[in-house]
């Protein structure tokens, strides 16, 4: 979607303004585009699309405002904390946030539900500055002491879930998803949206499969119009699955005459090539997909320290030569924006694990047994009907967060004892059954799917899956409906069945990528061993070294894979080190 900043100066501050003409400048020098948004606050902002604003009362709303066709829960009371801006939330969605004038400074930043966006904020005694990154030019800014928190850093190590929270540094603060912060930011900002909430809504929970199978379809297709209508030109991702192939038959209907290019990328192994699924897909939509080769490649230390330039780790940008490939496909299609099934793997909840059961006994009590799906669930997990009512007791309470022991190379001591929730939105407070909290960290991870990448710096890359209208709708269900008590996603394709080829919509197997990924850090090895084992990480104490160089080799990696688990550990160690240098660069800069 782009990078932006906004810069409000502090009344009274005698060298605010001569301070803000300088980074105005240096911003207008880096392709900018600025916008006075007030006598004391403007707006530079640069990427594949400009990013729009919208004034809503007192409210300055930059990025994609769209109106709610539905809204699912009745508007705030005006007495509560923040109605108005809880209102606004329930008025629009989108991919935006926002800043609140009173008078000619801005005391009040928000950040709308989807997180697709992102959204830190940092000041000094002169201005105030909100902004998707800090890139080294403008990092000077930051409030001294600014440095790692490496607390945080192991943490995110066990659980990735928790680069998407608080950021790893202190200094800056992040405002998170459906949240509101006091500018200048001295304290962590308010929670105005929560899953949890929607979560609650059981008056949904009886109604006839048909009802709720109607309920999913609608917010699906109000997502792929509303976000459709942002660009001229679209491509679509079509893998093959299910997700991406929901999204593509939506958009057909809403859009196709838009699409420039539906893209499909085919693994050389038998179960990461899925084009027999597009086949199936192409005819049933009547649209022509183009397919092309996974491209293959090695890691170099640029690529790694390329990973994470931003404010955030770069946990979307791990598969660089895809990235790649992809976007010089859209770029010679002349697309502008992208749509993309991710994200339904969590909303739609596609593990029908004897979890669900255990939230519905939890709902229901012993009513739950007479479910006649229980036994579909039982076989679907190799199990009997009488364990999982046993698992169920078992496990009556609040499960608030990831269940993650982490990678076996991170030391145990790397989570400390008494740390907080992996995110705000899986607090014990949110009271969720396991399968609940599973789905509802899903959903909070998702905003890494809009993260910085080097397709999202060509194109607007859209997760309509993502999107308010389909997550409040499928968290409004319970997990029971989601699954039709016993099929992954089994609600989704009973919507759908009308509109994709039986063969997906009966569909059991997934894309296999474990062999792919495993030659790729095998190949990349020369690289990797060091980067990790002689890295910033290994000398934090947060690693231990001995069994990650166990790991580290060819024929273990061929064998178990981790793509995932490694990359992620190696772009924490690109982040730490970029981190380091720009922070030293910027103490130098104040210096000098």
């Amino acid at each position: 979607m782009g990078d932006y900043l906004i810069v409000g100066e502090k009344a009274g501050s005698s060298v605010a303004g001569a301070r803000s003409t300088v980074l105005r400048d240096q911003c207008r020098d880096r392709g900018f585009t600025l916008r006075s948004l007030g006598p004391r606050l403007w707006l530079a902002a640069r990427g594949p699309r400009p990013l729009k604003t919208l004034t809503v009362g007192a409210w300055i709303l930059v990025g994609d405002v769209l109106n709610r066709s539905h809204r699912h829960l009745d508007p705030a009371s005006d007495i509560e904390p923040h109605s108005y801006e809880k209102k606004l939330f329930g008025r629009f969605w989108g991919r935006f946030v926002g800043v609140r004038l009173r008078g000619e400074a801005i005391d009040a930043a928000l950040r709308d539900p989807s997180g697709s966006l992102e959204c830190v904020t940092w000041h000094d005694d002169d201005l105030i500055l909100v902004g998707s990154d800090i890139p080294a030019w403008i990092a000077h800014t930051l409030p001294t002491p600014t440095r790692i928190n490496f607390d945080r850093v192991g943490q995110a190590l066990i659980d990735p879930l928790r680069v998407w929270s608080e950021l790893l540094l202190d200094g800056p603060r992040a405002v998170l998803p459906g949240s509101i912060m006091a500018l200048p930011a001295k304290e962590p900002g308010a929670l105005l949206w929560r899953p949890d909430v929607f979560a609650r809504r059981s008056d949904r929970w009886d109604i006839a499969p048909a009802a709720a199978a109607d309920l999913l379809m609608t917010s699906i297709d109000e997502a792929v119009t509303g976000l459709s209508s942002l660009s001229a030109c679209i491509g679509c991702e079509v893998s093959g699955g299910l997700d991406s192939s929901v999204v593509a038959s939506s958009l057909a209907i809403a859009a196709k005459d838009k699409v420039r290019l539906w893209l499909n990328a085919w693994g050389e192994d038998p179960g990461a090539d899925e084009r027999r699924y597009v086949e199936d897909l192409a005819r049933c939509l009547d649209i022509t997909p183009v397919c092309v080769p996974r491209p293959r490649g090695s890691l170099s230390e640029a690529d790694l320290l390329s990973l994470s330039q931003g404010v955030r780790p770069g946990l979307n940008a791990l598969d660089g030569s895809y990235d790649a490939a992809w976007a010089s496909q859209w770029r010679s299609a002349g697309v502008e924006a992208v749509m993309t099934g991710k994200g339904g793997d969590s909303v739609l909840i596609q593990a029908a694990t004897a979890d669900v059961f255990t939230d519905r006994f939890r709902s229901q009590g012993w009513r739950s047994i007479l479910s006649p799906d229980l036994p579909g669930l039982a076989r679907l997990n190799q199990r009997s009907v009488w364990s999982l009512i046993a698992e169920a007791r078992r496990r009556p309470g609040t499960l608030p967060s990831h269940d993650s022991a982490g990678p076996d190379w991170v030391r145990p001591a790397t989570l400390k004892e008494g740390a907080s929730a992996a995110h705000p939105w899986l607090a014990p407070t949110s009271a969720s059954g396991s399968a609940r909290s599973h789905q509802i960290a899903g959903i909070a991870s998702g905003v890494s799917f809009s993260a910085p990448s080097r397709q999202t710096a060509v194109v607007d890359v859209l997760h309509p899956l993502l999107a308010q209208p389909v997550v409040e709708t499928a968290l409004s269900l319970s997990p029971w409906q989601l699954t039709l008590g016993a099929r992954d996603r089994g609600l989704v394709r009973r919507a759908f069945a009308s509109r994709l080829p039986p063969s997906i919509i009966h569909r059991r197997s997934k894309g296999e990528m474990t062999a792919f990924y495993g030659r790729l850090l095998a190949q990349s090895l020369p690289v990797l061993r060091p980067w990790l084992l002689d890295g910033r990480l290994a000398r934090e104490g947060l690693l231990d070294v001995a069994t990650l160089d166990q790991t580290l080799k060819s024929e273990v990696l061929l064998w178990r894979g981790g793509f995932g688990e490694i990359m992620t550990t190696a772009a924490l160690e690109g982040w730490v080190r970029v981190w380091e240098d720009r922070l030293d660069q910027a103490a130098q800069t104040r210096k000098a």
